[in-house]
C-alpha cells in the first residue's frame, strides 16, 4: 500500500514539474531579440550569402593573371587508306603554360572590381540588418504597446462592471431609468470587443516577432512595463551621418565600379600580349619523321600580340556609354546625400514630437484621473448621475490609451532616429 503511494507521489510530482517547464516561457528583451535577429533572419542570412559569393569572385579575378597550365593526351586509329601516310596506332600527351604578359590594364582594375563588389555587398549586409533591426524594435514596442492596451481594456472593463452593478441596483430600486443602464451596458460591450480585437492584434505581433528573429514559435514573453522617464537623444551633424549611412556607403561604391568598369572597356582598345609555352610526347610506328623511330617528343613557344585596329567605332563608343552611366551614378549619389540629409533632420524633427506627445498626455492621464477620481466620489455622495461617471470613464480611458500610444511612439521614434544616422545596433 506504502508503495502504491509512493508511485502516485512522484508521478503527481513529475506531472506538476513538466506543466511548470512548460509554464516557463522565454523571456525576450529587445537586445536578446536584435542578437536574434541579426543571426537568424532570412534576410540578413541571404545578405550574407552575397558576401561570400562576392569573396569567392574576387579569389576567381585574383587567379587571373597566374600562369594557365593546360593538359591534354590523344589516342588515334586510321584505317585505309589513311594508315599509308599515317600510323595504324598511335598516342600523344602535350602540357602547355600561358601566361598574359599586359592586357592594357584590364586585369587590375578587374580585381580593384572584385574587391569593391565586397564592399559593396558588406554595405548591403549592414542596410539589410538595420532594416531588420528596426523592424524588430517597431514590432517589439508595438507588442509592449498592445499588452498595454490588453491590460487597460481590463481595467476599464473592471471600472465599467462595477458602474453597470451600481447602477442596476439604483434600477431595480426605481432611482433611475432604464437607458442610464443601457448607456454603461453598450460601452462595457465595446470595451469587451475592443479587448478581443487587442489580444488577436497581439497574437499577430509576436507571430511577426517570431518570423524576424527566426523562432519556430510565438512561445515568448515581453517584459511589458515602458519606463516613464524621458528619453534623451542628441542631435547629430547631418553631414557627420551620411559617412554612416550603408546607403552612402554602397553608392560609393557603386560609383567606384562604373568607374573601374570605364577603365577595363578602355583596356579592350589596347594590345593584349601572351606568352604560351608547350612540351609535347607522341608514340606511333614511324612517328618521328626526322629519324623513323616510334617516339617523337619536342616543344615549342608562342608569343600572341593582339592589337585592335578597327572597329567600327564599337569600342570608343562602350566606352562613351559607360562614362555616361558613372557620371549618372555619381549625381545618384550626390541627390541620395540631399534626401538623406532631410531624411535625418525630419526623423529628429518627429523624435521630439514624439517627446513632447508623452509629456502632454501623461498631464492629460493626471487630470482624467482626478477627475474620474471626484466624479466617483460625487456619484456616491448622489450629487451626480451615472451618466457622468461614464463620461469620467471614458476620458479617463482616452487619455490612458493615448499615454500608452505616445510611449510607444517615442521609442520607435528613437529607433527611427538612430536608423537614420546610422547608429541602429
Amino acid at each position: 500500500m506504502n508503495t502504491y503511494k509512493y508511485i502516485l507521489s512522484f508521478v503527481f510530482l513529475m506531472g506538476f514539474s513538466v506543466q511548470h517547464i512548460h509554464a516557463q516561457k522565454q523571456v525576450l528583451t529587445l537586445e536578446k531579440a536584435k542578437t536574434l535577429a541579426k543571426t537568424n533572419n532570412k534576410k540578413t542570412l541571404r545578405a550574407l550569402q552575397n558576401i561570400e559569393a562576392a569573396k569567392a569572385a574576387k579569389a576567381s579575378v585574383s587567379a587571373t593573371d597566374k600562369p594557365y597550365v593546360e593538359a591534354s593526351a590523344m589516342g588515334i586509329h586510321v584505317g585505309d587508306p589513311l594508315n599509308v601516310l599515317l600510323p595504324d596506332f598511335q598516342a600523344s600527351a602535350s602540357l602547355g603554360v600561358t601566361q598574359v604578359i599586359y592586357a592594357g590594364g584590364k586585369i587590375r582594375n578587374s580585381k580593384k572590381m572584385s574587391a569593391t563588389a565586397i564592399n559593396l555587398y558588406s554595405a548591403q549586409k549592414e542596410l539589410t540588418e538595420a532594416e531588420v533591426l528596426l523592424d524588430v524594435e517597431t514590432t517589439y514596442w508595438q507588442i509592449i504597446n498592445v499588452n498595454a492596451k490588453v491590460d487597460l481594456a481590463h481595467k476599464y472593463k473592471d471600472l465599467l462592471t462595477e458602474l453597470l452593478k451600481d447602477l442596476t441596483n439604483s434600477y431595480d430600486a426605481g432611482l433611475i431609468y432604464k437607458n442610464d443602464v443601457l448607456q454603461v451596458q453598450v460601452q462595457l460591450n465595446q470595451a469587451l470587443l475592443d479587448l478581443i480585437k487587442a489580444e488577436d492584434g497581439l497574437s499577430i505581433l509576436k507571430l511577426r516577432m517570431a518570423q524576424l528573429i527566426g523562432l519556430n514559435n510565438s512561445d515568448f514573453e515581453i517584459n511589458t512595463e515602458m519606463s516613464n522617464k524621458t528619453l534623451v537623444s542628441h542631435k547629430v551633424n547631418s553631414e557627420e551621418a551620411l559617412a554612416q549611412r550603408p546607403e552612402i556607403k554602397m553608392l560609393t561604391e557603386s560609383v567606384t565600379l562604373e568607374n573601374l568598369q570605364t577603365k577595363v572597356l578602355k583596356g579592350d582598345r589596347k594590345p593584349t600580349v601572351s606568352l604560351n609555352v608547350s612540351g609535347l610526347y607522341a608514340t606511333g610506328k614511324n612517328i618521328n619523321f626526322s629519324d623513323g623511330g616510334n617516339n617523337l617528343a619536342s616543344y615549342y613557344g608562342v608569343l600572341n600580340v593582339s592589337i585592335p585596329v578597327f572597329d567600327w567605332g564599337k569600342r570608343k563608343q562602350k566606352v562613351k556609354e559607360q562614362e555616361f552611366k558613372s557620371v549618372a551614378k555619381q549625381l545618384e549619389l550626390e541627390e541620395t546625400e540631399e534626401l538623406v540629409v532631410i531624411q535625418i533632420e525630419n526623423a529628429y524633427l518627429e523624435l521630439q514630437q514624439a517627446l513632447k506627445r508623452v509629456e502632454i498626455t501623461q498631464k492629460s492621464l493626471e487630470q482624467a484621473d482626478e477627475n474620474l477620481r471626484l466624479h466617483q466620489d460625487r456619484f456616491e455622495a448622489g450629487t451626480v448621475i451615472g451618466k457622468d461617471v461614464l463620461e469620467a470613464q471614458v476620458l479617463w480611458q482616452q487619455a490612458y490609451s493615448e499615454v500608452i500610444d505616445a510611449k510607444a511612439i517615442q521609442h520607435i521614434s528613437l529607433a527611427n532616429y538612430k536608423k537614420t544616422i546610422g547608429e541602429i545596433n
